[in-house]
């Protein structure tokens, strides 16, 4: 099947008609932006074809907000050696026309001739769904659903199978799916589908189970109660030795003695701490009295440092001072340099502006000259084309008017000769003097005329004879020349001509005239693009900016004299002002720089000279020399007391540490878990001895031994049942595997054809790989080198790719089986990476050598290597659409 053209009208988005023709029979890509049209054209071609013409259930083929709209597509294609012309309304015009070749269905007979082309099916009421849609559902990909394929064949399957069985004929018989099926219904009644027990199969191995698990049960309660028993014994002999040695009491005695030890070692550690501390502020007053002591002998030292900086800083404000006459020369040259810098580019500008009126004057005067003679040649094209606009008006006439004349002359000519071969023909040759009436016109002599009509012919003294012209199509034909002569008349008088070639004179003056017309008024617009009036207007405002260019010379000052023969034009003069600019800007800077180093350098000397004297008045004083002596004797009392309290610190500390107080605390924790842990353990014997007790009196009262007896009896009879159906179930699922290998086998032999397509699409993009199909045509089962699974498990993009090629392999089986075909793709393959898609490329370019392929895609880019030109739907809407033609040849 190759699609060749699609028109869709009033359908969406395309509220005009859209056409796409000239498709190709192999490749076809087809793109445009998002919301562009593209889903709207899969879906037109599926309206087309699937859903019924006066189904009300299409609303979403309406443009949006137009109730009166009447979806429309129309569709040329070739199929089975025919061609094929389809025009398909909705909603408010509904009705389905197909021509194929030169016979034509209409209405329900179109749509079931569709119908059995493709292999589809209607829906009996409303739209169409997924499971109508047969074999176009299966190779029309919509988008975002190329990874789907398994319900697509399902619906599709007894096309293919048909297809198949066309191939290789009927390699298996219903008897032998009867006896598969009553095999199956067999083992249905013992197994589930996953191959489960069931019914009574199941219930008996349920019971068998529970009966084991019981006895399982009894035996592990019947050696618990011995195990019980065991322990009983046990349990009293260390609960009665325990009670008489009390371990407990021991452990609790040496608690005691160990708390007595930690209680003296903490009192130690007490007064080590008050010591310690009292230790600690004797030092931090003993470095507090050397900081004040350092203090004050250290003003001499820093009285000699304030002189030598008072000093320094003296020295450095005369050499600063000493700069001063030099920096402010420097800033007087460079405001001389500046100042004639700015003269020299004042005069340079007046100089560049006369020049500049100098060129604008003779600039306007040239365009002033070439605008006199624009508007004299203008003024001549303007009589021209008034001219020419005349001849036109004298012989305007209509060429379509005229075609149609001609065409009329034709159709009259043409019917003319037509009613000359079928008129009845008279002729007479009379005797001399001998005279007959024809509807009372005289024939004399000799003659011929043809009868259209019926007339009399009178002979005189004889009577009058009737005639009657004969012939089926006589009376339609004179009725169309009477037509024909009529409608002639009317187009002469309408055009004003007497002839059909005095109206091919007048148009071939029309014509001509137009030519003339539109010359001049291209010559016209080469002189006056804007009309003969804007012309002069840019005349008279040229003259204007003439006179004033004028004016503003003669008013323009002239330079400096004596400075007209230097030649600086304003770019150099203005470059040399920034540079004394710069200059005078740098100097002005250091200027300031220099300022307020001076001040500076004033103020750190003021302030070193103050310093200086504040120190000098605080080393001179008496109460400094007594702070000294007291500073010095606080000290020698302190380090004594500091002395003394060291050694007793470390003394006790030796004590403390030969008592090991880590050591105490744990002997009293650990003595203290002893106890809880030797009066817990009697506790627990004591309650576990209660609890055995009670526990093995009931145990006894429950007759454990006689209840396993019973169980064991039970669980014999129950097996021996279950035995009988499961030697039976194994026998029925041997059948059944043996039936549906052999079953398989035949599968197999009818899968070939599909198989083999399968293959060539798969080596091509996975190689060394395969993709098997099951019984149901499916694809099932994927390998590739050691790693096997299925589809369903590949990532999204790998099982879009192996949709898209498993709907080629159908394509080739339908083709290879004699039926029609197409692909259609709508922005399929968008998970694929680079490497996968040129891989797929390669793929649909082999594909397309068999089947038309029409991929729509947002992406051209993606597809620039295809081999195929890219149609643009953006481009295309722009084209107006060509007639719509009856039929595709």
């Amino acid at each position: 099947m190759k699609l060749r053209r699609l028109q869709v009208e009033q359908l969406r988005q395309f509220r005009q008609p859209f056409v796409i023709d000239d498709l190709q029979p192999g490749l076809n890509l087809i793109h445009g932006p998002n919301e562009s049209g593209k889903s709207t054209l899969v879906r037109a071609i599926r309206a087309a074809f699937f859903e019924r013409y006066r189904t009300s259930s299409v609303d979403d083929l309406r443009p949006w907000g137009d109730s009166a709209a009447a979806p429309t597509i129309t569709l040329d294609f070739e199929a089975r050696q025919k061609s094929w012309h389809l025009v398909k309304s909705f909603l408010q015009r509904k009705r389905c026309d197909l021509t194929v070749d030169s016979t034509s269905y209409s209405e329900d007979e179109a749509e079931e001739k569709l119908s059995e082309l493709l292999g589809f099916q209607f829906s009996a009421k409303g739209v169409s769904k997924p499971e109508h849609w047969g074999v176009p559902g299966l190779l029309w990909v919509e988008q975002g659903t190329g990874q789907n394929i398994e319900q697509a064949v399902e619906h599709a399957g007894d096309h293919l199978k048909s297809a198949l069985n066309s191939l290789v004929g009927e390699v298996a018989s219903t008897g032998g799916d009867e006896l598969v099926e009553q095999v199956r219904a067999r083992w249905n009644e013992l197994f589930t589908p996953t191959g489960k027990p069931r019914g009574d199969y199941q219930k008996l191995e349920k019971e068998r189970q529970e009966h084991q698990q019981q006895i399982d049960e009894l035996q592990a309660r019947v050696q618990k109660y011995q195990e019980q028993v065991d322990r009983l014994g046990k349990l009293t002999q260390d609960y009665q030795r325990t009670q008489r040695e009390r371990p407990w009491e021991e452990a609790e005695r040496q608690l005691e003695q160990a708390r007595e030890r930690y209680r003296q070692v903490e009192k130690l550690e007490q007064l080590q701490a008050q010591e310690k501390e009292t230790l600690t502020h004797l030092q931090s007053s003993q470095q507090l009295l050397r900081q004040n002591q350092e203090q004050l002998e250290s003003l001499n030292t820093k009285l000699d440092v304030r002189k030598a900086e008072l000093n320094r800083s003296q020295r450095d404000l005369e050499q600063a001072e000493a700069q001063s006459p030099s920096i402010a020369s420097s800033v007087q040259q460079a405001k001389a340099a500046y100042e004639s810098a700015a003269r020299q580019v004042h005069q340079a500008r007046l100089g560049e502006t006369r020049s500049r009126l100098e060129r604008d004057l003779r600039r306007l005067d040239q365009q002033n000259q070439a605008l006199t003679a624009n508007v004299k040649k203008a003024r001549q094209y303007q009589q021209e084309v008034e001219h020419a606009r005349e001849q036109t008006r004298q012989n305007q006439i209509d060429a379509h008017a005229v075609k149609a004349l001609k065409e009329t002359e034709h159709h009259l000519k043409e019917a003319s000769i037509r009613s000359q071969a079928i008129a009845t023909r008279l002729t007479w040759q009379l005797e001399p003097g001998a005279e007959l009436a024809l509807d009372n016109e005289a024939l004399e002599g000799q003659g011929e005329k043809q009868l259209l009509e019926e007339a009399r012919l009178v002979v005189p003294g004889i009577g009058k004879l009737g005639i009657t012209p004969g012939g089926e199509d006589l009376a339609s034909t004179r009725r169309k020349l009477f037509t024909l002569e009529q409608n002639f008349s009317e187009q002469l008088q309408k055009l004003g001509v007497d002839s059909t070639q005095q109206a091919e004179r007048r148009l071939t003056a029309y014509e001509a005239a137009e030519r003339a017309l539109q010359h001049t008024r291209e010559l016209l617009k080469s002189v006056a693009p804007m009309g003969l009036d804007q012309l002069l207007v840019e005349q008279k405002e040229t003259q204007s900016q003439l006179l004033n260019a004028k004016t503003e010379l003669h008013d323009s000052p002239a330079p400096e004299p004596g400075r007209q023969h230097q030649a600086v034009d304003v770019g150099s003069a203005e470059a040399a002002r920034t540079r004394a600019e710069t200059r005078l800007a740098e100097a002005e800077a250091e200027e300031r720089k220099h300022q307020t180093e001076l001040l500076t350098r004033r103020q750190t000397r003021d302030n070193a000279e103050a310093e200086w004297r504040q120190l000098q008045d605080e080393v001179q004083n008496p109460e400094r020399q007594k702070q000294l002596q007291s500073l010095s004797k606080e000290l020698a009392q302190i380090q004594q007391k500091q002395t003394r309290l060291e050694a007793t610190v470390q003394a006790r500390e030796q004590e403390i540490k030969h008592a090991h107080p880590a050591i105490l605390k744990q002997d009293i924790e650990r003595y203290q878990r002893s106890i809880s842990n030797l009066r817990q353990s009697q506790e627990e014997r004591q309650r576990e001895l209660r609890d055995i007790q009670v526990r093995l009196e009931a145990w006894g009262a429950e007759g454990l031994e006689e209840q396993l007896s019973n169980k064991t009896a039970e669980l014999e009879q129950c097996s021996r049942r279950y035995q009988e159906l499961h030697r039976r179930a194994q026998a029925l699922d041997l059948l059944l595997n043996l039936l549906t290998e052999k079953r398989q086998a035949l599968t197999r032999r009818l899968q070939a054809p599909l198989q083999k397509h399968l293959d060539h699409y798969v080596s091509l993009l996975f190689p060394q790989a395969t993709l098997e199909v099951d019984e149901h045509l499916r694809p099932g089962t994927f390998t590739r080198g050691t790693e096997l699974g299925k589809i369903a498990e590949l990532s999204f993009g790998a099982r879009e790719q192996m949709g898209l090629i498993s709907r080629l392999a159908y394509a080739d089986l339908l083709r290879e089986a004699g039926r029609p075909t197409l692909v259609i793709l709508d922005d399929t393959l968008v998970h694929s990476d680079t490497d996968r898609l040129d891989d797929m490329k390669r793929i649909l370019f082999d594909a397309a050598n068999r089947h038309q392929i029409l991929l729509f895609t947002c992406h051209p880019e993606n597809w620039s290597d295809l081999g195929v030109p890219p149609r643009d739907i953006q481009a295309m809407k722009e084209q107006v659409p060509r007639p719509l033609q009856k039929t595709y040849r």
